[in-house]
């Protein structure tokens, strides 16, 4: 391997460390950076595009204009924060081909009025399920997935961030360029749409649903690393 791409495999880096090695051209850093934060951006992604496979080539697209313009990132503010705002930018920009919009914080703090979106892989131990239980949950996930997917935009993108992927009012309102009041609201208006019960049915569940499988985390960062013309990362065992 390129001694100016090695990392040590076991070497944990914080994401500003990561930032720095990714400014000097190495492409191990980068690779350990999208498999860090791939979860959190095909969900966000998706919470706008509502389309799997198009929010799969908005995180690409994103990842490949964080690389370019990687020495834009001021290190005063989060690299989760800077590069969810590329992905959401480019899933808008991509829902703005498909349909006019109005921007997220139109409307007012009460969430009422419906504008379009501005915008940790499940880790619990689970015991042992049977098949039958598997299928049910399954059904459950895919109804809830459902159910999110019919949510209004600014609800439905609030939604995912503090509930799903347990984003703080404050990062969400950082992310969404929104007050954390409007923040609040909003998911008080989607909770009420889902539905009190319905969503004391499927809470346990929450973790699992729009799954990120390890093939697509891969296929991302392979695409991207490729597009970049970046050496892949190397074989277990190698």
């Amino acid at each position: 391997m390129d001694q100016a791409n090695a990392i040590g495999r076991h070497t944990v880096y914080s994401d500003l460390e990561l930032a720095g090695m990714i400014r000097r051209g190495n492409a191990d850093a980068f690779r350990i950076l999208m498999q860090r934060h791939n979860q959190r951006l095909f969900r966000m992604a998706r919470s706008v595009l509502r389309d799997p496979a198009e929010a799969e080539d908005a995180v690409q697209d994103a990842y490949i204009l964080a690389f370019t313009r990687i020495g834009q990132f001021r290190e005063d503010s989060s690299l989760a924060t800077w590069l969810g705002r590329i992905v959401l930018n480019e899933a808008l920009r991509r829902l703005r081909q498909r349909r006019p919009m109005t921007e997220l914080d139109e409307g007012g703090a009460d969430g009422q009025t419906v504008g379009a979106a501005v915008i940790p892989f499940p880790g619990s131990q689970q015991p042992v399920a049977t098949p039958e239980e598997n299928a049910a949950r399954a059904e459950t996930r895919r109804l809830l997935e459902r159910a999110i997917d019919a949510l209004p935009d600014p609800f439905r993108i609030v939604f995912v961030l503090r509930e799903i992927e347990q984003m703080s009012v404050e990062e969400t309102a950082v992310a969404l360029n929104i007050p954390p009041d409007t923040v609040k609201t909003r998911l008080h208006r989607a909770r009420r749409l889902l539905g009190h019960s319905l969503r004391q049915q499927i809470a346990p569940d929450l973790a699992g649903v729009f799954s990120f499988a390890g093939e697509r985390c891969a296929r991302i960062v392979a695409r991207v690393l490729d597009r970049l013309g970046l050496p892949a990362p190397p074989a277990d065992g190698e």
